[in-house]
């Protein structure tokens, strides 16, 4: 079957590692089930794993991607919950989670085999498109807003780096929710963006704010860090689950996080119930996930270098053919 996948570690040149061709199909075994994809989103996952990060030499070659959604043995069309083996299902009784492409081949083929336990009914408002976007950067989203900041309609927000996945999903599911809803962004046609899908105010990284938030959800990182902890009222909450710009502030504001008993929390994708929650979510407000662009799966590499270069907004997904 086709796929894109990494062939080899390169930590400074990613894409070097990627190549896109012929792998064996997945071969059946008891308690999972295979996947014909229809759609698969790139996460910045996908560039970590190509640098080494998550998945060892000895793994390679390693068929890469976290989402997808498709079409089940039984017919039905699902989406997919990517963490393996978060409560045993389908794995040893030993064995330790893992996200698809650490341990298990990924979602950027034909196919894909995964644990039945980890696949959930797609809803049928939803396109192939659009549910592949969920289970990783739209369910890191909903889970730090809804489960770690514990926000509800009225609270504000500030969401870093409009234009990422996650910081794009947190802005939509915000709005949708009832939040009053700030983003940031170094690019004034992503600024505009974000006004577009509900922010109240979009701003250069570092501006300062016209209130003081109840939360702050932070993938960037050093970049961003400072002002994050700044913009929070006393006691708020920083949420962060990624640092594209570094993990090593210049200044880590570690006397008014005290002074002011804020609360920092480190947020990692989420739980298949919280995909469920997701997903109904997303059905019955009219979510839609922001796409950025829709290739099919024989240009994967095209989706890859607009990633690494960060000029998207939004998912960027690929396409099996049926």
């Amino acid at each position: 079957m086709f796929a894109a996948y990494a062939a080899r570690i390169d930590r400074d040149h990613p894409l070097n590692g990627l190549e896109l061709g012929e792998r064996p199909a997945p071969v059946a075994r008891d308690g999972w089930t295979t996947v014909n994809v229809r759609a698969a989103s790139l996460n910045h996952h996908d560039l970590w794993s190509l640098r080494g990060v998550g998945l060892a030499q000895d793994k390679l070659p390693m068929i890469l991607g976290c989402d997808a959604a498709g079409v089940d043995q039984d017919g039905n069309e699902v989406v997919l919950h990517s963490v393996i083996g978060q409560t045993g299902h389908g794995v040893g009784p030993r064995e330790g989670r893992s996200i698809l492409t650490e341990k298990y081949q990924g979602t950027f083929a034909e196919q894909v085999s995964v644990p039945v336990w980890n696949v959930l009914p797609k809803p049928s408002g939803l396109s192939f498109e659009e549910a592949a976007c969920l289970p990783t950067a739209w369910l890191t989203a909903y889970r730090m807003l809804f489960t770690n900041a514990g926000v509800r309609p009225g609270d504000s927000v500030l969401v870093q780096g409009a234009g990422g996945g996650v910081a794009t999903a947190a802005i939509v599911l915000g709005k949708a929710a009832g939040l009053r809803v700030f983003a940031t962004s170094r690019d004034e046609a992503k600024r505009a963006r974000a006004l577009e899908l509900g922010a109240v105010e979009a701003l250069p990284p570092g501006a300062r704010l016209p209130q003081r938030v109840d939360a702050v959800i932070e993938t960037v990182g050093a970049a961003t860090w400072s002002h994050s902890v700044r913009s929070l009222r006393p006691g708020g909450t920083l949420v962060i689950s990624g640092a594209t710009s570094g993990d090593a502030p210049s200044h880590a504001e570690l006397t008014r996080v005290f002074f002011l008993e804020l609360r920092i929390v480190g947020s990692t994708m989420g739980s298949k119930d919280e995909l469920e929650d997701l997903l109904a979510f997303c059905a019955s407000a009219g979510v839609r996930p922001v796409i950025d662009e829709v290739l099919p799966l024989d240009r994967a590499r095209e989706g890859f270098e607009r990633l690494e270069a960060g000029g998207q907004f939004g998912k960027i997904v690929l396409t099996a053919q049926p």
